[in-house]
């Protein structure tokens, strides 16, 4: 089950897809159990040739394939990859990239819920000693797959907005941190 926080960025995300056109072509990365890019694809299927679900965890990626057949979501509108970040998505180019990348940090592992600890694997939440590990390497490479116009919507920790915003800016993209429903900054909008 997605948290709440993820709930709230995944709906305005839906909206702004509705609002952008057809055929279009999504990564929904460090998937999880897909619940983001199915809740996408359920949204805008008239509009979304293909999403690809990410995720490097073997144990992710039987569950997104087992969400899909729950969800009845034919195979041409979803594709499940096994890699490493962007490893084995070559050159291909996204409309939408969808990020919900382990970013908790170590340091701060008292302050994750008991259930969260309990039902989601290690590797899905914590990502360095100041959980910036994954969300650094997502963002150096991310330039390369997104398509001109395009937009990419990914989950952070509120207090990496000033290292995510110095990534960003060295990066030369466009971005916009926004406030989830409890009025933290813990998704951002990015675009080139």
């Amino acid at each position: 089950m997605p948290r709440v926080e993820t709930e709230f960025w995944a709906k305005k995300a839906i909206n702004k897809i509705k609002k952008s056109g057809n055929s279009l072509v999504i990564l929904d990365i460090f998937s999880g159990s897909g619940c983001i890019g199915i809740a996408v694809l359920k949204s805008c299927i008239r509009q979304i040739q293909r999403i690809d679900f990410a995720d490097i965890d073997g144990s992710a990626i039987k569950q997104i394939k087992s969400n899909l057949n729950i969800n009845n979501i034919a195979g041409k509108n979803a594709r499940v990859i096994k890699t490493d970040l962007f490893d084995k998505l070559g050159d291909k180019k996204y409309d939408f990239i969808l990020a919900n990348p382990p970013y908790v940090a170590l340091d701060r592992i008292s302050e994750v819920q008991k259930e969260v600890l309990k039902t989601d694997p290690p590797s899905a939440l914590f990502s360095g000693k100041d959980g910036m590990d994954c969300i650094r390497k997502f963002l150096s490479s991310a330039k390369m797959h997104l398509k001109k116009g395009g937009m990419i919507f990914m989950e952070h920790d509120p207090l990496q907005k000033k290292e995510i915003g110095e990534i960003l800016k060295n990066k030369k993209f466009r971005y916009k941190f926004k406030k989830d429903q409890f009025k933290k900054y813990r998704w951002s909008e990015i675009s080139l």
